[in-house]
């Protein structure tokens, strides 16, 4: 009977985050209501409430672990001494896009979502803001690898933007596409990695030119 009741309770639970993401991928994060959720998801807002004690903790279950093996991926790689400073900077910005392209209709939930400043220490409590932060960091790690004379603080932040900033203006692009990752990544692979060689080169003759970008 116990064994029974768990799994009820898991499938249960199962259902409210499907529901979940499925409304707020349609309709927004903050169009989505408690009750709404529990409705689609064939249980009482009450019930829902046993699991789950509010939508942002809805969010952080639906986020965390993508996240976190994303995190994993390009930890991995950017470990990887057999490949270059640049290669590394190509191969974790591929995954950073790969990601997003698979997860398309979750990038908003996983990145925009309740987001705060990447560039401050995020609230105690903000467990997900914490691990968007942690990404962020990746990319600019391997953005800096490639820059070793970049003494200056605020402008290789800078730098690490413009680059977080081109990996989204790619995504952003291809979130209603109609093709799949593996489509888009066969077609359009050259002209993403393209893409983050020009940004370094653009950071390359800054830094040779001595301009800040206050």
């Amino acid at each position: 009977m116990a064994h029974r009741q768990e799994m009820r309770s898991e499938e249960t639970k199962a259902a409210i985050l499907a529901a979940a993401a499925e409304l707020f991928s349609q309709k927004g994060f903050d169009a989505v209501s408690i009750r709404e959720i529990a409705k689609a998801a064939g249980c009482s807002h009450t019930t829902l409430y046993i699991y789950f004690k509010d939508k942002e903790a809805l969010l952080y279950e639906l986020s965390v672990s993508p996240l976190q093996s994303l995190q994993q991926q390009m930890e991995h790689v950017l470990c990887n001494h057999a490949l270059s400073h640049e290669e590394r900077l190509t191969k974790v910005s591929s995954q950073f896009i790969q990601f997003c392209l698979l997860h398309r209709t979750m990038y908003t939930l996983f990145f925009m979502v309740k987001a705060s400043r990447i560039d401050v220490e995020a609230q105690p409590g903000a467990e997900l803001q914490s691990l968007r932060t942690k990404l962020f960091d990746l990319l600019q790690i391997a953005l800096l690898r490639c820059l070793p004379d970049e003494k200056n603080e605020e402008r290789a932040l800078a730098f690490a933007r413009i680059y977080f900033y081109t990996l989204h203006g790619i995504i952003g692009t291809y979130t209603k596409s109609e093709e799949t990752m593996e489509q888009l990544m066969e077609r359009l692979a050259p002209t993403f990695e393209m893409s983050v060689e020009v940004v370094l080169k653009g950071c390359k003759q800054l830094m040779a030119k001595g301009e800040g970008l206050e």
